[in-house]
Parts: C-alpha cells; structure tokens; sequence
C-alpha cells in the first residue's frame, strides 16, 4: 500500500521532503529523466524505499508515453479571463479525445507550488497548460518537470517556453493612443496586479505616453475586486486635472466609474474611463464602457494545439500571437474645454 503506516497516503511532496530535493526532482526520477545528479537520485531512491511509496499514476503513464490527461495550472479560475481561457482549452482538448483537470494555486509560496505540483503529477498527464497572467502562475511553471510537455498562456512573451500569447502590450498602446488623440494632455493607469514587475498593459500605457510627449502619471495598484476601483475612483475624483483613466481590467474600469460618480464626477463628460478584456457586461455598463478585446476562449484553443504537437513530437511553431481588438463605445470622449467647464 502507498503509505507510511501510519494511514496517511505518501505523496510524492513526502518523499521530496525527505530526500531533501523538489518536486520535480523527484518527478524526474520516477520517469527516468536525465538531468539528475548520482547523488540525488539515490536519496530519492532511499526515501522511496522508507517510505514505501508506490510511483504515480503519471510516472507509468509518462515511462509508456500512452498520457490521457491535459493539466490546467491558474492562479484563479473565478476571473474572466481565466474562466474563458479554461473554457477554450476543454473544448480543444475533449475534441482530440483527452480529459482536463484543473489545479488551483493560491500563492507563488514554495510550500503552495509543492502542494500544487503534487497533486498534479499523481495523475496520467499528457501536458501542462499554465495560465501564466500572476506570480503563482509564473512560479508553477518554473516548476513542472523537463520530460512533461509544456505551454504557457500569457499577455507578455517568453521565449523560453512554448507559449500563446494575447499582444496586451500593443493593444494598450493602441487604447492609450487613441484617449490620447482626443485630446487629453496624459492618461491615469489603474493596473491589475502583474505577473512581473510590469506586464503588457502597463509597458503599452507607459510607451504611448512617451511616444506623445506626455506626462507619466503614477500608477495606481488595484487588486482584482472590482470595490477596489470604486476607492480609486473615489480619489481620483479628487483631483480636476484627471481627465482620463486607463483601467487594467473591465471590472476594475467599472469600479472606477461608480467611485467617480458616487464622488460628483460624471463619465465621460468629466473624466473618459476605459477598460481591457472586453467583459460581458462591458457593453451593457453605464455608460458603455470603451475596452479591448480579448478573445480569451481562443487563446486557451491556439495554446492547446500547440501543446498537442509538442506531445505527438511535431517540430513546429513555438508561438502563437494575437493582438486584441479595440472597440470603442461611450465611456470615452475628448475632455472638456475650458468655456464648458
């Protein structure tokens, strides 16, 4: 029996603990990786035998290379994005006849990266998809073992790994652009919270400026609940010389847009707010929110395909890019003159 007697099944973070090495490590000796020092895989191989563990479902599967299994690693399923990334990936994955599990990773801490990993690799897995959009995801991927196939989803490039890529840099670019041709003299960025010191939305909003002349704002740090927004919007309405907000994401824009009235000022005729992912309810907001389109259940679809020829060993591309659509609507106009004022 898989156990240490003591009724508690052993998992393979069990055996990484006590052989003093990660995970993957171990991972990588289950499935007869190379890359594994003599004197690692010993202690492995020692822990193993104290503690009577019994190889996964995944190492067998992995050494006979018959996996049935696609892994979804996220940060957080409950956000658009994520949901529909998940969503495109399902679809794909059940068409070529495989089954998805989805692994939830709260934090990018050592101890949560274990604990996800683990239980990841106790199944028969044919790849990994990482939503790569936060620290936990960044921090999951850099921990899945060589021998298992691997593609990122993501708004910024990394060319070490195969990935699907959303342009979020140039869409932000074009978004801050076009606040900027309507004559705002700078536009207010209310950022998500990144996946790295700066992701796509933020570099795009910043080049623009700086292609303009324009004055750099700081930047103002939301989480992802949507009352966030409403506190920022709160304090941007403090100051009349905000005339236009640039907002990470749809729901954080929406909150903004509440703060802003709750605080006196009217959207757009006071302040143009504008959004990114094109939610849902983006189009039925009041007043229609200006946003960018990001096609969430495709990226999911594009990173699968990419991932299934890596698993039948097709040398082929290592990226698919897209760039986001803007789509302009009513939460943004030219900022009012001085004699309307």
């Amino acid at each position: 029996m898989n156990g240490t007697g003591s009724g508690k099944t052993t998992t393979i973070a069990d055996v990484a603990a006590l052989a003093g090495v990660s995970v993957p490590t171990v991972s990588r000796v289950l499935t007869g990786a190379a890359k594994v020092s003599q004197a690692k895989r010993e202690a492995v191989e020692a822990a193993i035998t104290e503690l009577h563990y019994r190889p996964s479902a995944a190492a067998r599967v992995l050494a006979s290379r018959k996996p049935q299994v696609i892994a979804v690693i996220a940060g957080d399923t409950s956000q658009y994005g994520y949901a529909g990334a998940i969503r495109g990936v399902e679809e794909a994955a059940r068409a070529e006849g495989y089954t998805v599990m989805i692994t939830v990773v709260e934090s990018p801490d050592d101890d949560e990266i274990d604990r996800a990993i683990s239980a990841t690799l106790a199944q028969p897995l044919a790849g990994v998809v990482v939503l790569k959009f936060d620290p936990p995801g960044v921090a999951a991927m850099r921990r899945i073992p060589e021998p298992l196939p691997l593609v990122a989803l993501s708004g910024v490039r990394d060319p070490s790994v195969l990935q699907a890529v959303l342009d979020e840099s140039r869409a932000a670019e074009e978004l801050t652009n076009h606040l900027l041709e309507l004559g705002h003299a700078t536009v207010h960025h209310v950022r998500v919270p990144p996946s790295r010191r700066e992701d796509g939305r933020t570099t795009g909003w910043r080049r623009a400026l700086r292609a303009h002349g324009a004055p750099i704002p700081e930047l103002l740090d939301a989480s992802w609940d949507p009352h966030s927004g409403l506190s920022i919007g709160e304090q941007l309405a403090k100051d009349d010389s905000v005339t236009a907000v640039f907002c990470g994401n749809d729901e954080i824009a929406m909150g903004v847009i509440r703060g802003l009235n709750d605080a006196g000022r009217r959207v757009p005729e006071d302040v143009s707010v504008v959004g990114f992912d094109d939610h849902p309810l983006a189009e039925l907001w009041s007043p229609p929110l200006t946003t960018v389109k990001q096609d969430f259940v495709g990226l999911g679809r594009r990173g699968f395909q990419l991932l299934l020829g890596e698993i039948k060993g097709e040398v082929g591309k290592r990226l698919s890019s897209e760039r986001p659509a803007l789509v302009v609507r009513e939460s943004a106009a030219a900022p009012r003159t001085s004699s309307e004022s």
